[in-house]
């Protein structure tokens, strides 16, 4: 879509966190991106999807039996089509997630399987699946009790990794990460490490 000469796009901000506003420490980084966003791309679309108040709930047999079914117009009412649709029809993404146990909260991986949905989000081919959304933008902003980013840490960590992955496999490839980490280690000034994630998550927005 185009509006006076330039592209107008939609952002899906992704939030997975139980905590309410203001407790949240992704949270404190990811809405000051959306709202340097907003600023930058005046004629931009912001959509919030705060997961902990959708439905989201784990697939039954009967889901699975809808996701990997035919699809007709009917599908974009669907309880859980709706989402992949809503997904695949964005232009930018914004994944909000703090890293739990090293990995995902489980409502953010149940959204996920909402998602990933054949002839929506990926195809499969004669050499193999192919993603549909070539060509669109994510950044993964996450708050972390640790460092992660080093050895022997690194090789634990599966928050990052697997959403780098899952996004690639639908075909988003531009995947930009900013962490805020050693949030939990004693000593460290939490604040300044907010300070300097919200920082970059700014400069981010020029370019984003």
């Amino acid at each position: 879509m185009k509006k006076e000469g330039r592209t107008v796009g939609t952002i899906l901000y992704i939030k997975a966190n139980a905590k309410p506003e203001g407790a949240s420490r992704t949270f404190r980084v990811s809405d000051s991106f959306i709202e340097a966003y907003k600023k930058s791309h005046p004629g931009d679309k912001v959509v919030e999807l705060d997961l902990y108040r959708e439905d989201i709930t784990f697939l039954t047999e009967e889901d699975i039996n809808t996701v990997f079914g035919p699809k007709t117009e009917e599908s974009r009412k669907h309880r859980i089509l709706k989402y992949a649709y809503q997904f695949a029809e964005a232009d930018k993404y914004v994944i909000a997630a703090p890293m739990w146990n090293l990995g995902i909260p489980a409502i953010l991986k149940a959204y996920i399987d909402y998602i990933t949905v054949t002839g929506i989000t990926f195809k499969y081919t004669e050499s193999g699946p192919v993603g549909l959304l070539r060509g669109k933008k994510a950044v993964n902003i996450s708050a972390r009790g640790g460092d992660y980013h080093a050895e022997p840490y690194s090789n634990f960590e599966m928050e990052d990794r697997y959403l780098r992955t899952i996004f690639g496999f639908f075909g988003i490839t531009d995947f930009t990460t900013i962490t805020a980490e050693n949030l939990d280690v004693m000593g460290q000034d939490v604040e300044a490490i907010i300070g300097n994630a919200i920082k970059r998550a700014n400069e981010l927005v020029v370019t984003f």
